[in-house]
């Protein structure tokens, strides 16, 4: 634990150093919402937004070959729970709180108890959202941008996934982006797919990604994020970078210049075969 609290602080001190101000977290990944509280506080800084995550706790006591890592209850208990939770950890209320990966099965866009404790939390000046997953991204937006507590809609902002191989959801992400939203893209590397590791850690990322990357002098991570930053509701693109080296990879993308259209048209899947390939990914 002690190991990956330095490596996390490394991460941490270069995202600070290259200017970055946004940092993601959530109650079920493990200790991140500590380490970043741990580390805000020994740095002294200030002007940090943080944003973080309820819905899933986190089970696996440290152990990767765990059966299960991570329970979802999308109901007031748990949201009860785990609000005073991140304040501890982070030492502070966080800037934005969102319902950990909503979908519509999950019925939390339509529990009035839970919406209405969201809707508090809103009147106190929390950004409260909502991260989607899975094929049905779009429609689980729509839902939530359609959401009424005493008129008015709690929620301001959205963690969705967003890139090259499944862009679905960006339709809904403008819409939300015009209604006032923060936008958020995650898992613009489609995790590790659009990386220089690639899928199989052998490097075998997709040739047009490739191609574009190598003219640009960059690895493919930066195009594969640089494309996210172009589009024009997009307001923060998460990094996910694990060490200080993929963290200057990723930052290349603010340097380049990414027409997505063309990379997009070449990369696309059919959401569902995209979501079934991930669900499907080892996981450590």
């Amino acid at each position: 634990m002690d190991d990956l609290k330095a490596q996390t602080w490394a991460v941490l001190d270069a995202a600070w150093a290259a200017g970055l101000r946004y940092f993601d977290a959530a109650r079920s990944y493990g200790r991140a919402e500590a380490f970043l509280g741990g580390w805000l506080a020994a740095r002294g800084h200030s002007g940090a937004v943080l944003g973080s995550k309820w819905g899933y706790t986190y089970v696996a006591d440290w152990r990767a070959d765990a059966e299960t890592h991570e329970v979802k209850t999308h109901d007031l208990a748990t949201l009860d729970r785990q609000w005073p939770e991140t304040q501890a950890a982070l030492s502070r209320v966080p800037d934005l709180y969102l319902i950990h990966s909503a979908t519509l099965d999950s019925g939390v866009l339509e529990n009035r108890a839970v919406l209405e404790r969201l809707a508090e939390l809103a009147a106190q000046g929390v950004r409260v959202g909502l991260s989607t997953s899975g094929p049905g991204q779009a429609d689980t937006l729509r839902r939530a941008l359609a959401v009424r507590v005493d008129g008015v809609c709690p929620f301001s902002a959205v963690q969705a996934t967003w890139n090259l191989l499944e862009p679905s959801a960006g339709a809904a992400l403008a819409e939300a982006h015009a209604a006032g939203w923060t936008v958020v893209i995650k898992e613009a590397v489609a995790n590790g797919r659009l990386s220089a590791r690639g899928l199989g850690g052998q490097g075998d990322v997709p040739p047009p990604l490739a191609g574009v990357a190598r003219d640009l002098g960059v690895t493919p991570d930066a195009v594969a994020l640089g494309a996210a930053l172009a589009q024009p509701w997009a307001d923060v693109v998460l990094s996910g970078a694990s060490t200080p080296e993929q963290l200057g990879q990723n930052l290349a993308a603010l340097q380049v210049s990414v027409t997505a259209e063309p990379l997009r048209s070449a990369l696309v899947q059919d959401p569902a075969a995209y979501w079934g390939a991930r669900s499907a990914l080892p996981w450590t």
